[in-house]
């Protein structure tokens, strides 16, 4: 049985085992769901151990090795920008529209007490650290941490992004050798993490089960509508993002719509079977090339790029499941924070980890910081099977969208592709 499976039984097993325990009333098996929720977030907390060390690592690597910036500059610069803009207009939408619907999502106050008065326990010194939100002055200032190490151990994550892009960018100007030790250093980190994550990933049927027998036991039937509401909510918030992005193709890519469409059509496929945006890249190249007559230098670097750091489904899911854990344990969450999660979703996305859940991962020091309970972390990744699909199908369509935009912009000279192979044998691994 694949781990997807056996996620979706120990969601089942935990909602049936929480829904009847609710019922019963009996204070032994309540007292079992309660420790049910101590192994789940233990598992959530294992999972939060990886994340500084892994982000850190993947972001120097994905900087420092680079071989000519001013080579790639000129058109990963492009891309880049691309990539920024739709980003940016993906976390507008979602900051705007989300909010008001959240607000009519199914939950009963009563119920959802117990779990209110647990989320004050587990968060009170996170929550206490961010009651006082900063002045945008004082937030510019905090943006360049004093003590990166500090940084690290507090979750600020915006900082600790903002201090390894520099350390990253600095170690493009050390001598050859210096450069390449560093970059096999964080290169061996990186990959020490990934494998030590899917080892845990490895262990989500457990954490999955514990998690919902423990909130089941303590909504009661409300939790079904209430994660029902999240799953349907998200997947046609995703699925209008990969509607809107037809025009946006048309318009900035100058591309018939139905040839658009057609060239498409592959890819998206792959997307929705293997869920997997890498997999999808020979169908995104084929139809490129042969559907929209992109210039192969096109397709050959900035389609590759895309899959490997374009994640345009990022900010619509990371604001939606902080919402969604907010109501669900009663946490109120200011419009400043839905704004900090924006933007911590635009820049960390490039660095989300090819592996599954791997951008949920990335957003347990966040949720940290912002006084929510990590343990709804663990009840997204059981959510997420089937919003992953619509999340792969809007990354592969928005990664067909940039590659239009850019060949319209400019031409790329095939010999800045050769200063940049290592990236699409990352991208192809």
């Amino acid at each position: 049985m694949s781990l997807t499976s056996r996620v979706l039984v120990s969601l089942a097993a935990g909602l049936a085992g929480g829904l009847a325990i609710s019922a019963s009333s009996s204070p032994p098996l309540s007292a079992f769901a309660d420790l049910g929720g101590s192994v789940g977030t233990l598992w959530v907390n294992a999972v939060r151990m990886t994340v500084i060390p892994l982000v850190v690592s993947l972001l120097i690597v994905s900087v420092a090795s680079v071989a000519d910036l001013n080579a790639i500059g000129r058109i990963g610069g492009s891309a880049l920008l691309i990539f920024l803009v739709l980003l940016v207009g993906s976390a507008i939408f979602a900051a705007l529209i989300l909010p008001p619907l959240f607000a009519w999502l199914p939950i009963n106050a009563a119920t959802t007490a117990p779990l209110v008065d647990s989320a004050r326990t587990a968060a009170t010194g996170a929550t206490e650290a961010v009651s006082q939100l900063p002045t945008f002055g004082e937030w510019l200032v905090e943006l360049v941490p004093t003590n990166p190490i500090r940084a690290a151990a507090d979750g600020a994550m915006l900082p600790l992004v903002i201090f390894s892009l520099l350390f990253a960018l600095a170690s493009t100007r050390a001598a050859p050798e210096l450069r390449q030790l560093l970059v096999r250093f964080f290169q061996a980190v990186s990959e020490t993490m990934l494998i030590l994550v899917r080892w845990i990933i490895a262990l989500a049927p457990i954490g999955v089960f514990a998690l919902t027998l423990a909130l089941a036991a303590r909504m009661g039937a409300s939790a079904l509508g209430a994660f029902g509401y999240f799953v349907l909510l998200i997947c046609a918030l995703l699925f209008v993002q990969v509607i809107a992005l037809y025009p946006v193709a048309v318009l900035a890519g100058g591309v018939p719509l139905r040839r658009f469409a057609l060239a498409a059509f592959p890819a998206q496929a792959v997307a929705v079977s293997s869920r997997s945006s890498l997999a999808s890249l020979p169908a995104l190249i084929e139809g490129a090339e042969n559907g929209l007559r992109l210039p192969s230098e096109i397709a050959g670097f900035v389609l590759p790029l895309a899959v490997s750091t374009f994640k345009f489904s990022a900010p619509l899911s990371w604001i939606a499941g902080a919402l969604f854990i907010a109501k669900l344990y009663g946490v109120a969450l200011a419009p400043q924070k839905i704004v900090l999660i924006g933007i911590v979703s635009v820049i960390l996305s490039f660095s989300s980890p090819g592996i599954p859940n791997g951008s949920l991962v990335l957003v347990a020091p966040l949720y940290a910081s912002l006084g929510l309970p990590v343990e709804g972390i663990g009840i997204l990744i059981a959510l997420d099977l089937f919003p992953d699909v619509f999340k792969t199908l809007t990354n592969v369509t928005a990664d067909m969208a940039a590659a239009t935009i850019l060949a319209r912009r400019r031409r790329v000279p095939a010999s800045a592709l050769a200063a940049d192979d290592s990236l699409r044998k990352r991208a192809f691994s």
